[in-house]
């Protein structure tokens, strides 16, 4: 029967060529501009890393004085200082933990065949890439004597590997950062992230760094911070070591903590950090106040899907409804016109449950081509965004989800736009039409 349906639909949508081109036109218009926005925020709100989200934990101390107040709800600062990030990396408490800040540097072969660029650099732990799951496609990472020592190397992304070296193993090749030579271990696969949820000060939706080296680096190079530098006081500030000893805040932190067990104890183990810091007199506090928010807690807190999103979303959900009234217009007038017809078929013995589930069916079939005509406007949307907005680039795209989603919601919005008219035209009654024949 519901073959029977379709060949139906498609007799009628044949019959009303210009009608049904308005109204496939029409749901096509809605469902592009709808999936546009929803395709951003989709990519906007989803977890970044679903396998770990919940392991993963930002730090964040509270080590100013009593009554400073900063700009976030609980008065926490984002990031921490140089001395807290290395007095917690170095704790001797089983916990994969990185700090890490975003440089930069001038990147060159020391030869005349390739340009110099310049290119963002990330400055962290050996445990990064184990904890972000970022994988290797050559070598690995810097060990733990190349951190202690201070050895000049590097992990560098495969896109940079193909552009210096063509995409063959680099491992044991060295590259130019500055004036400086750096021996390569390790070369990463493609890191295809969202959100940059591991530094969200440098900015949620920018692209992943194409350098890493040990934080280990930062004193000896005298490394600038490619990102938000805050501080809570006035302090003399005439030499980098003053910089690295000050209450700056300048670096990030995270910890992986597998089990409620080992973010109990890591809990604690703030908690005494803390204590242990105040009693120094480092500063006036009553009491510790430290945060430990998980990816999406901690995405959540930074308000990375802010409320205009959300606004746009429900706009775009609101036009869509606009072109759903026009096409509930045009379904009233095409199938009051076909009353005739319906009446004899309820005289042949039709019933109404028949009848309104023909014309379902091809309400539904209106929403399918509309669906897969707007999927085709949402891509040219997306290609605009990316082309207008750099910054949004790694969003202005449509998953899976959110291709499978656009067909679903244009027939689901045709069948609550046609449900009216096909209950209206159910009710005809049969004998009026067959006098009139």
């Amino acid at each position: 029967m519901f073959v029977h349906y379709l060949d139906l639909a498609w007799r009628s949508l044949k019959r009303t060529p210009l009608v049904s081109g308005l109204m496939v036109l029409a749901i096509a218009v809605g469902i592009g501009i709808t999936m546009t926005s929803l395709s951003v925020y989709h990519m906007m709100s989803m977890d970044p890393i679903p396998e770990k989200s919940d392991t993963l934990f930002a730090v964040q101390l509270n080590t100013m004085d009593e009554g400073n107040q900063w700009w976030t709800d609980d008065d926490l600062p984002q990031q921490i200082t140089y001395k807290d990030a290395m007095a917690l990396y170095k704790a001797d408490i089983p916990a994969k933990k990185v700090p890490m800040m975003r440089t930069g540097f001038t990147v060159h072969m020391n030869n005349d065949q390739v340009k110099p660029f310049l290119e963002g650099t990330r400055v962290t732990g050996r445990d990064f890439f184990s904890m972000f799951n970022v994988s290797f496609k050559y070598g690995d990472t810097w060990t733990q004597n190349q951190e202690d020592t201070i050895a000049p190397v590097v992990v560098i992304s495969e896109q940079l590997n193909e552009k210096l070296f063509g995409g063959e193993n680099s491992v044991g090749k060295e590259i130019y950062l500055d004036d400086n030579s750096y021996q390569i271990v390790g070369v990463l696969n493609n890191w295809d992230i969202h959100t940059k949820y591991y530094d969200l000060t440098n900015g949620a939706f920018n692209n992943v760094e194409a350098v890493y080296m040990p934080i280990t680096q930062i004193p000896a190079l005298e490394l600038p911070a490619w990102g938000n530098t805050n501080g809570w006081k006035y302090e003399m500030i005439d030499s980098y070591q003053d910089r690295l000893n000050s209450e700056t805040f300048w670096l990030q932190f995270w910890s992986q903590l597998d089990s409620p067990d080992e973010k109990i104890a890591y809990e604690n183990f703030l908690t005494a950090y803390l204590t242990e810091q105040g009693g120094l007199g480092r500063y006036t506090r009553e009491g510790v106040s430290f945060g430990l928010r998980d990816v999406n807690g901690w995405l959540e807190y930074n308000n990375v899907v802010s409320e205009d999103n959300r606004i746009l979303v429900g706009l775009s959900f609101l036009f869509l409804i606009v072109c759903l009234a026009n096409i509930l217009g045009l379904l009233l007038g095409k199938f009051l016109r076909r009353a005739p017809e319906v009446g004899v078929r309820r005289a042949l013995g039709a019933s109404k449950r028949d009848v309104f589930k023909q014309h379902l069916v091809e309400v539904s079939l209106l929403g399918l081509f509309g669906g897969v005509i707007g999927i085709g406007i949402a891509q040219l949307g997306l290609w605009g965004v990316r082309e207008s907005y750099s910054y949004y680039s790694a969003l202005a795209t449509m998953d899976l989800s959110m291709l499978f989603a656009a067909p679903v919601i244009a027939i689901s919005a045709c069948i609550l736009a046609g449900m009216y008219p096909a209950w209206l035209v159910c009710k005809t009654q049969p004998a009026i039409y067959l006098k009139t024949q």
